[in-house]
């Protein structure tokens, strides 16, 4: 507390040390001897995991440009990934929306800058201008980032088994090349 009598100060969101995977904390003997909350990635045939959320009606909306709109199937593949390593109930719906409305978004834009090249026609000048797709590309996968390490850390926390494999987020790249 300052002199004025204001809050200010202190700890801000996400300082201080990031905590360690379990698979780390077993490795090395569970230094802080508490209790571990360990999730087993149980194989394919076995799954019994969480009922996947219901996508909003938002991310099924028309798109102006006609051209099929992936948030949806982003939004599936990623509750699947997460169904498989049992941590699906671990990560709020509104953080998957976020994640697939978002890489849609990205895919878009490169689509655009694609189609229609990374320079623009100035709208007063008339000269040539960087395309604003390529600014919005960057913006969005930023986003997408943040996001998907959001969702990477709970899985990597929470797991007992390290993970090997193509997750989600490297399919995009597919997607966006196909």
């Amino acid at each position: 507390m300052s002199k004025d009598g204001t809050q200010r100060g202190g700890a801000r969101v996400g300082a201080g040390r990031k905590p360690k995977a379990i698979h780390d904390k077993i490795l090395e003997g569970n230094p802080g001897k508490r209790k571990l909350k360990i999730l087993e990635i149980i194989p394919n045939n076995a799954l019994k995991g969480e009922e996947m959320p219901k996508p909003r009606d938002y991310l099924k909306d028309k798109q102006y440009n006609t051209k099929d709109f992936l948030a949806i199937d982003i939004f599936e593949k990623t509750c699947e990934w997460l169904q498989q390593r049992n941590c699906l109930s671990l990560i709020q719906p509104q953080l998957l929306e976020g994640y697939a409305m978002t890489t849609a978004r990205w895919i878009q834009c490169e689509q655009c800058i694609s189609e229609y090249g990374l320079l623009a026609k100035h709208p007063t000048t008339g000269s040539a201008a960087p395309s604003p797709y390529v600014s919005m590309s960057q913006n969005y996968l930023k986003q997408v980032n943040n996001t998907w390490y959001q969702i990477y850390q709970v899985v990597r926390e929470n797991c007992l088994k390290e993970y090997r494999g193509t997750p989600p987020h490297e399919e995009c790249m597919e997607k966006l090349l196909g």
